[in-house]
């Protein structure tokens, strides 16, 4: 769940594998914006997408594809049909992007949270990274 400045909410509708839209509080007309072609693995599809946030530097969402095992970028503009892989091998769980573009990206499998400019593959590691388990450093399936 994002919501923008400007009141538009997008959900990640993980078991419809899309992306909705709702503009500033109109209820009746929620749009598919990503995704909706079926689960799978192609550009044009997502596999249980976990979370969503629009960059609007690039007028596109980011988006948690969690059994895809990445994240990907879909334009916003109309007519967009695919997205584009930002990061891939990653079970991406939760999303967040601070004022400086940095996106932050929580991944359930390595119990970790990393912090990635635009572009970066590696990322620099922020919170977690110790295995899983309860101890300060450590993380346990970060949302």
């Amino acid at each position: 769940l994002f919501v923008d400045d400007d009141q538009t909410v997008v959900i990640a509708n993980y078991w419809y594998h899309c992306i909705f839209q709702w503009k500033n509080g109109d209820t009746t007309k929620g749009q598919v914006v990503a995704g909706g072609n079926g689960v799978g693995n192609g550009l044009h599809q997502l596999g249980h997408p976990r979370d969503v946030l629009i960059d609007k530097e690039t007028n596109s969402l980011i988006i948690c594809d969690y059994s895809n095992w990445r994240v990907v970028r879909w334009s916003r503009r109309s007519g967009t049909t695919q997205g584009e892989i930002l990061l891939d091998n990653i079970k991406c769980w939760g999303l967040a992007m601070d004022e400086q573009r940095y996106l932050y990206v929580s991944d359930r499998e390595k119990h970790e949270v990393r912090r990635y400019q635009l572009g970066e593959k590696n990322g620099t590691l922020v919170a977690g990274g110790n295995g899983k388990g309860d101890e300060r450093s450590q993380l346990n399936a970060p949302h």
